[in-house]
């Protein structure tokens, strides 16, 4: 492999050392991006089979196929179908799956994608480009759904007064506009550590792509494609997303305990073992790359009992 990833991909290393591939084995990279870990897989001899649902992505890594000797496979969708396309090309498991998950560095960095207050863009947001963008959803839906997605994934505690001010303003559809909304619902001083139009963008951007309920599935499907002893690596940026992480592996890790007051019951056999404690970026790293900063990485491997049946949203 001879071209450099545009993007430093986060916790690359640790991310390796967690997935341990070797050669010949068959390995799920659910966001490809720029293509940071699917090139660390290739050069350690793995055959890859990488998701996307941006069409500027697999665009993009098309050069890479064309290096990888037929290693590499471009699935142009969610990662949470993987079964379909592994079963499709017939694939019965998997020995490691890898999900860095939320925005990519790419889609931040391009203003004409419209994910960053940062510089001015359309109000976009969708990472599939298309369906429902961040101007519909600001434009149309009323202000207590407004508020609701503001309170819940993006944890902004004055969201009605935001809300209110997103109708007020309507209709929106730059994201420098957006952010001045917020910023004045707010107030913001140049001396403040965070941009209160953070929390916002967050929100919507999450709401848009259905980004937790993706993870919550891919999860799932991580969990029947893996082969007993197969890895799993999952990458994520904020408390809602490791929080759905966190949860999976505790109860997947481990039989729900009995009681003998109660009729016995049906237990499962823990799905997943050797779950390893969280890590976080050093210091090295930090000061490469500031995006690493709220990055946490969560490993753990498959055991050879049964997936779990779903049993509804766990976040």
């Amino acid at each position: 492999m001879t071209n450099a990833a545009p993007h430093i991909p986060v916790l690359l290393d640790e991310v390796i050392a967690g997935l341990a591939p070797r050669p010949g084995e068959t390995h799920v990279d659910g966001t490809f991006g720029a293509g940071g870990y699917t090139r660390a897989l290739l050069a350690a001899g793995a055959n890859v089979l990488a998701f996307d649902r941006d069409p500027d992505a697999i665009a993009e890594g098309q050069a890479l196929v064309a290096e990888s000797d037929g290693r590499l496979d471009l699935v142009p969708d969610v990662y949470s179908r993987m079964g379909e396309a592994l079963a499709e090309r017939g694939i019965e498991s998997v020995d490691g799956v890898t999900l860095d998950v939320g925005v990519s560095s790419m889609q931040l960095d391009r203003a004409e994608r419209g994910f960053s207050f940062q510089t001015d863009g359309p109000l976009d947001m969708r990472m599939g480009r298309s369906g429902m963008s961040a101007a519909d959803f600001v434009n149309e839906a009323d202000e207590t759904e407004i508020a609701d997605v503001l309170f819940h994934l993006g944890e902004e505690r004055q969201s009605r007064r935001v809300a209110r001010a997103i109708v007020a303003a309507r209709p929106i559809t730059r994201t420098s506009e957006l952010a001045a909304v917020v910023r004045r619902a707010l107030g913001h001083r140049e001396h403040d550590k965070k941009d209160p139009a953070t929390r916002t963008f967050q929100a919507i951007r999450i709401h848009v792509n259905r980004e937790l309920e993706e993870l919550e599935d891919g999860l799932a499907a991580a969990e029947k494609a893996l082969a007993p002893g197969g890895r799993l690596a999952v990458v994520s940026f904020h408390s809602l997303e490791d929080r759905i992480v966190k949860r999976f592996l505790k109860e997947r890790s481990s039989a729900p305990a009995g009681s003998r007051h109660l009729p016995e019951l049906k237990s499962h056999a823990p799905s997943f073992e050797a779950v390893a404690k969280p890590v976080r970026a050093g210091e090295a790293e930090l000061a490469r790359n500031p995006r690493s900063r709220s990055a946490t990485l969560r490993v753990a491997r498959r055991t050879a009992a049964s997936p779990w049946a779903p049993k509804g949203r766990v976040s």
